[in-house]
């Protein structure tokens, strides 16, 4: 992988910027998804502590982002965080090949906390670049949601497990889930599971869940380890198989797709 750096000005006091992880083009590891080519977005800080976190580095922004000049080269340039509107399109419209992307991914961190720069953005983005946008967030900021959903055409949300995570947002999951059933989105539901998950957690992500429409799809997604912690022990074949079961009892869709790009070699 080849970096440089490019020097950046600041962007003017009256346009919309963000701070920016990274963009670059790869095949989705995870959810409904999977196997598709998308343009990633990542935008930077998190509100959320999942105790499994892989992606620590986009809790909080950081003074540099980095991105991809050729799709799937790796050949990564370095900008200076923020970045503008303008800046975002341009590097979009580079990395956009005609035909070679199913979808954009906007992902983090938690991408809804950029709610104004969103506003402005996906909608010049979906013309410029006609292609679907998609959501991947924590599940838990429906009134942010609420105000982007005219611009995107499906979310992956994350019901977090407290005995899982280490987080319990209950209520915002069940009214984030609402607004996508009533806006008629493409939605489903993404769960991760570990050794530690009770089946009370999964009791209550099943019925959340089809107390709004039982046929809305739930991906099990069982925890890639990190680091030796008892907490990111992953479940053993049996518990998959038998949560699998269990959820089975409330939905139609139960799927279990681990994270592929981890073993794809995939950002």
């Amino acid at each position: 992988m080849t970096t440089v750096t490019l020097m950046t000005t600041v962007p003017n006091s009256q346009e919309p910027i963000t701070s920016l992880v990274e963009m670059f083009s790869a095949i989705q590891g995870e959810g409904m998804n999977v196997g598709t080519r998308q343009l990633f977005i990542r935008f930077a800080g998190c509100d959320l502590r999942c105790i499994y976190c892989d992606s620590a580095h986009t809790w909080h922004p950081q003074a540099q982002g980095r991105i991809e000049q050729t799709p799937g080269q790796r050949d990564f340039i370095t900008v200076n965080n923020p970045v503008s509107l303008k800046q975002i399109l341009a590097w979009a419209d580079q990395l956009n090949i005609t035909g070679l992307h199913d979808s954009i991914s906007l992902t983090g961190g938690e991408p809804l906390l950029a709610l104004e720069f969103l506003q402005e953005f996906l909608p010049i983005l979906k013309q410029c670049t006609s292609l679907p946008i998609y959501l991947e967030s924590g599940g838990h900021h429906p009134q942010a949601l609420g105000q982007l959903l005219p611009y995107l055409d499906s979310i992956g949300m994350d019901i977090k497990l407290p005995s899982v995570s280490g987080e319990s947002h209950w209520p915002a999951h069940r009214a984030f889930l609402q607004a996508c059933h009533a806006a008629n989105k493409d939605v489903f539901c993404k769960v991760i599971i570990s050794a530690q998950t009770t089946t009370q957690d999964l009791n209550q992500a099943g019925a959340l869940v089809a107390a709004i429409n039982p046929d809305i799809p739930l991906i099990l997604q069982p925890i890639t380890p990190i680091g030796t912690g008892r907490l990111t022990h992953p479940p053993t074949p049996a518990q998959v198989l038998a949560w699998q079961g269990l959820l089975k009892q409330y939905l139609s869709q139960v799927r279990v797709i681990p994270q592929t790009h981890k073993f794809l070699h995939q950002l």
